[in-house]
C-alpha cells in the first residue's frame, strides 16, 4: 500500500467512492490532477439536509408508490410532510435492505427472526440500484456546486468515472457480481468489461484500515506488533487485524492481515430493535402501545449515543406533557428511584419514558461481548502481539460501547482509541469439482466404487473430487497466483478429497469459463485401449485473489511455450 503521491496520469480523473451502509450512507469523491497531490473530500450537502457539516452521511430509506417508483429517498423520507404523504398514499418503506444482499451462510439462524424482511414488490438489485443513482446524482449536484468550473470538468470524465464500492467483510463474489449489476441498472457504468474495469471492490476493514492510517495509526504500531481495527456501524461489526510488512517501495507503508477478518450482525441497528422489543412488551395493552416505534426512535436518536451509566436512571421524551401512566412508569416529570445519585434525560419530545440503566445496558450487552470475543479471537490467532485497538464507524460514537470495551482492553495492556472524526468508510475456499482415476487398493475409493464409470478416455473413473486452490487461512498478497493444472478427461491426483463428506459444505462460489479456441488448435488425437478415440485438453486456471475482487486467467503449454488467455468469473444470481 503505498503512500499518497503526485498524480502521475496525463489527464485529469474522477473517482468516486460510495458506502452504501446499513443504517447510513456517505460518499466521498477524488478529483486526480495530474502531478498533484490527490485530496479526498467527501458529499456534505444532500437535499433537506444541506446544513449537516463536514461528516455529512444520509439515511439508507427509500419510499416507493404503489407503481414502484422511488418517490422519497434518504433525508427527504424523513420530513414530516413525506412521512404524512406515505401514510396517505401507502407508499412501502425499504430499510436495511443492504443486509439481505449477505451470503446466506452469514447471518445465524437465530438472527433470521431480527432482521427486518423486505416488502413485496421489489427486486434487491432494483432496491440497490436506485439508491446508487440517487448517491450519484447528489455527488453529481455537488461537485458542479462547489468546483470552479466544474461543467466542463464533468464534461471531460462523466464516461471514465472509476467507482469505489465498500461492502461487509466475508462478502464474495456474487455479492459484488450484484452489487455491479446494479450500478449497471442505475446507469452509472455501461454493462460491459470496460464497465465492469471501472467498479472496484474494497471491505470495510480494509477501508477503515486506510481511514486510521490517516488518523496516526502508523505511528502507533511497531514492525512486531499487530493492530486491530473494529468497525462498528449500523448493521455490522467488522473485524479486521493487520501488521506491518517490509515494503518494495521507498517511503511507503505495507500491511498485512495476520487474522481471518470477522463480520458479524452486532451493529448499532439490533441496539435498537432490543429496545424496540422491551417497549413493546412494557407497554402492550395500555394506551401508549402506538408509541412503541416513537419512543425506539427517540432512544435510537439519543440515549443510544450518549448513555453511560447503569447506576443511574434514564428517560427518554415522545409524547405530551399530559401523558402519563405512573404504573407504566411514564410521567411527565422526574422518577426518583432509590439509591438515584443523578438522572440523565434525553430529550426527544415530552413525556418521559423510564428505562432503568440496567435495562438499557442489556440492550448493548449482545452487541459488546460478541465484539470482544472476535478482538479475542483475533488477538490468539494473530502470529503478532496485538498492541492496539481502534474503534471506528457510526456506532463508535456511543460512549457505552467504548467504556466497556476500554474496561476489557486496558487491563490487557492494550491501547484503545477511536479517531477523533467518524469513519467515512467510502474512501476510503476456492473449489472446483474434478474426478480421479478408480484405485481399488485404495479404501476411500472401493468405499465409493458404485460411483466409478468409464470415462472418455476409457479408464475407470471416480467424481464428485476437488482440488484446494487457495488453503483456508493462507495470506495473499495482490500479485500472488494461485495455479491449479486440470485435464478435460481426467487427472492424476495422488490424494483426492471427495466431496460426498459434508455434502453441504461445499456451495458453489461461481463458474470460470474461458474461450479455448486457441489452445484447442494443438489438441491431438489420443487412441484409447479398446481402439476408440478421443481429445485430451490440459489447461491450468490461475487465480488472483488479493484484488479488489477475484480476477481468472487460463494458461497452456504451445510448443513448450506457456500461453495464456484471458477468463471470466461467473456468479450465480
Amino acid at each position: 500500500m503505498e503512500s499518497r503521491k503526485p498524480y502521475n496520469g496525463s489527464s485529469r480523473k474522477l473517482i468516486i467512492a460510495i458506502d452504501l451502509g446499513t443504517t447510513f450512507s456517505r460518499i466521498s469523491y477524488c478529483i486526480l490532477h495530474p502531478g498533484i497531490v490527490p485530496e479526498i473530500k467527501g458529499v456534505t450537502r444532500f437535499p433537506a439536509q444541506e446544513h449537516v457539516g463536514s461528516d455529512a452521511k444520509i439515511p439508507t430509506i427509500i419510499y416507493y408508490d404503489k407503481s414502484e417508483k422511488p418517490r422519497a429517498i434518504g433525508a427527504e423520507a424523513l420530513q414530516e410532510h413525506i412521512v404524512e404523504t406515505a401514510e396517505d398514499e401507502r407508499w412501502i418503506k425499504y430499510v436495511s435492505f443492504k443486509l439481505h444482499l449477505r451470503p446466506k451462510s452469514m447471518l445465524p439462524p437465530h438472527m433470521n427472526e431480527n432482521l427486518p424482511p423486505l416488502p413485496a414488490g421489489k427486486d434487491l438489485v432494483a432496491i440497490f440500484a436506485d439508491f446508487y443513482a440517487y448517491l450519484f446524482k447528489c455527488t453529481k449536484d455537488f461537485i458542479l456546486e462547489s468546483h470552479q468550473s466544474a461543467a466542463s470538468f464533468w464534461g471531460t470524465v462523466e464516461n471514465t468515472i472509476e467507482f469505489v464500492l465498500t461492502h461487509p467483510n466475508g462478502w464474495e463474489g456474487q455479492q459484488q457480481a450484484q452489487m455491479w449489476k446494479a450500478v449497471v441498472r442505475a446507469r452509472l457504468i455501461p454493462e460491459n468489461d470496460e464497465g465492469q474495469a471501472r467498479v472496484h471492490f474494497v471491505t470495510e476493514g480494509e477501508a477503515s484500515l486506510h481511514f486510521c492510517i490517516n488518523h496516526g495509526l502508523s505511528s502507533q504500531i511497531k514492525d512486531d506488533e499487530a493492530v486491530v481495527i473494529v468497525d462498528a456501524g449500523g448493521g455490522t461489526v467488522d473485524i479486521s487485524s493487520y501488521s506491518t510488512v517490509p515494503s518494495t517501495l521507498a517511503d511507503c507503508l505495507a500491511f498485512e492481515e495476520v487474522a481471518v477478518p470477522q463480520c458479524h450482525f452486532t451493529g448499532s441497528m439490533f441496539v435498537t430493535q432490543r429496545a424496540r422489543e422491551f417497549v413493546e412488551k412494557k407497554l402492550k395493552g395500555s394506551k401508549f402501545s402506538d408509541e412503541v416505534n416513537n419512543i425506539a426512535e427517540c432512544f435510537d436518536k439519543t440515549m443510544k449515543l450518549h448513555f453511560r451509566n447503569s447506576e443511574e436512571a434514564a428517560y427518554v421524551k415522545f409524547g405530551s406533557m399530559r401523558d402519563k401512566d405512573p404504573a407504566l412508569d411514564i410521567r411527565s416529570g422526574q422518577l426518583k428511584l432509590s439509591g438515584l445519585v443523578q438522572s440523565y434525560i434525553y430529550s426527544c419530545m415530552l413525556p418521559t419514558a423510564l428505562f432503568y440503566s440496567t435495562d438499557v445496558a442489556n440492550f448493548f450487552e449482545p452487541s459488546i461481548a460478541s465484539i470482544i470475543k472476535v478482538i479475542d479471537a483475533q488477538r490468539f490467532a494473530s502470529s503478532k502481539t496485538v498492541s492496539t485497538v481502534f474503534l471506528v464507524g457510526g456506532f463508535a460514537a456511543s460512549y457505552w460501547l467504548f467504556l466497556k470495551l476500554q474496561e476489557h482492553m486496558t487491563p490487557l495492556g492494550i491501547s484503545f482509541s477511536r479517531p477523533d472524526s467518524h469513519v467515512n468508510k467510502a474512501v476510503a475456499d476456492g473449489a472446483v469439482s474434478m474426478s480421479t482415476s478408480f484405485d481399488g487398493r485404495k479404501t476411500e475409493h472401493k468405499r465409493r466404487r458404485e460411483k466409478s464409470f468409464l470415462a472418455t478416455d476409457g479408464v475407470l473413473t471416480l467424481g464428485e473430487q476437488y482440488s484446494i486452490i487457495l488453503p483456508k487461512d493462507t495470506r495473499v498478497s495482490e500479485e500472488t497466483e494461485f495455479r491449479q493444472s486440470y485435464c478435460r478427461i481426467q487427472t492424476n491426483l495422488v490424494d483426492p478429497t471427495w466431496m460426498d463428506v459434508e455434502q453441504d459444505m461445499y456451495p458453489v462460489l461461481c463458474n470460470i469459463t474461458a474461450d479455448t479456441e486457441a489452445v484447442a488448435k494443438s489438441l491431438k488425437l489420443q487412441r484409447r485401449a479398446d481402439g476408440k478415440t478421443f481429445f485430451a485438453l490440459e489447461y491450468d486456471i490461475i487465480l488472483l485473489f488479493g484484488r479488489t475482487k477475484l480476477k481468472a486467467q487460463i494458461a497452456w503449454e504451445e510448443g513448450g511455450v506457456e500461453k495464456r488467455g484471458t477468463a471470466r468469473v461467473v456468479y450465480n444470481l
